[in-house]
């Protein structure tokens, strides 16, 4: 039987009930792990607005749609930025090994107060640890302190040398690593499993291996109207995949930071560009996770309640001709990125 032919015949199968969002967003804490492998193949579905939005995964877990995310903070600030966006009303932190982190992020959960079964906490495996998958969650989970993360995620399709980082593996690839990662469901370590930075390509070979036996939950890539990519949102769509966007507001080199349109808009309804930008992120569908150490912007970005942007607010930002890159590949040992979308002149795109 096809990959395809399996997806629908699943189709088929009764949805597993999603737990009440009052009683922790993890709706899939008590299943098998046969059976979290069949909810790996279900539709994802969005409900609520602005703060309120919650994804509910291919797993039936529920994921919080406004994360913190906390890619490139400083020493020092990383703890401190957790905690005040946990006070604000935030229930999402997103993370990873590669961060250097994780340790404060723990501690920042510890400081706000916030129960530790209120908070989605995703992680990731960083490329050196790809043979040693098992190893990686046992480093992430200690650093947080913490007995599991909510989603755990492959953070790049590179699976690189630790010894030379500029060096690939070539008795090892990234199908390999998913099928490492897939025997973490069922151990209380982890709740969901998904992948990053993942192109359509990248994941039709990972879904059409014949190890390949969970869909992945979650594929963070970096989506902002400067990086769009409409193709790889409907790809995961059909796939029952969710997006969760990151860099979503863009870099202060983007074209985003001097855009009319952004700014008209942001104008006309009252609010920051940035706000207008995690609107937009979270009325197309995906999960939003905006990076600050400052409190009233980590404050300001989860101000998101009471107002919503129009079908034509959203095709004009849709329609932002530019093309920006804010995250590359060059550094791998693998190019991941490429131009799959074709609309990204010499920018490559998801």
């Amino acid at each position: 039987m096809s990959f395809l032919s399996l997806l629908s015949s699943l189709s088929r199968i009764p949805r597993v009930s999603s737990c009440n969002i009052a009683n922790s967003f993890q709706s899939s804490r008590s299943i098998t792990s046969k059976s979290q492998i069949i909810s790996r193949n279900m539709a994802t579905a969005q409900s609520g607005k602005g703060t309120k939005t919650v994804f509910t995964l291919n797993t039936g877990a529920k994921m919080p749609g406004v994360g913190l995310g906390t890619w490139q903070s400083k020493p020092n600030e990383v703890r401190e930025a957790v905690k005040n966006a946990l006070l604000a009303g935030y229930r999402h932190i997103d993370t990873a090994l590669a961060y250097g982190n994780e340790s404060e992020v723990g501690q920042g959960i510890k400081d706000s107060g916030v129960p530790r079964s209120e908070i989605w906490v995703t992680t990731k495996l960083d490329n050196p640890w790809h043979k040693r998958v098992s190893e990686g969650i046992d480093s992430s989970l200690k650093s947080l302190d913490t007995d599991y993360v909510d989603l755990y995620l492959m953070h790049w399709p590179s699976s690189s040398v630790p010894e030379d980082l500029k060096k690939h593996y070539d008795d090892w690839n990234f199908i390999d690593t998913w099928r490492e990662m897939q025997k973490l469901v069922g151990t209380g370590k982890v709740r969901n499993i998904g992948v990053s930075n993942f192109v359509m390509s990248n994941l039709e070979k990972l879904l059409n291996d014949p190890s390949c036996k969970i869909v992945p939950a979650v594929n963070q890539i970096e989506l902002h109207p400067n990086m769009p990519s409409p193709k790889t949102l409907q790809y995961c769509k059909e796939k029952g995949i969710h997006c969760t966007a990151y860099s979503c507001l863009g870099s202060t080199d983007s074209p985003l930071s001097k855009d009319k349109t952004l700014q008209s808009i942001a104008e006309a309804k009252g609010k920051s560009p940035q706000q207008v930008l995690l609107m937009w992120g979270l009325q197309r569908g995906t999960s939003v996770i905006p990076k600050s150490v400052t409190k009233s912007r980590i404050e300001a970005n989860f101000q998101l309640d009471g107002w919503e942007l129009t079908a034509d607010e959203m095709q004009k930002i849709s329609s932002i001709p530019d093309r920006f890159k804010v995250c590359g590949d060059a550094w791998l040992p693998v190019k991941v990125f490429f131009n799959e979308e074709g609309d990204g002149g010499d920018a490559p795109s998801h």
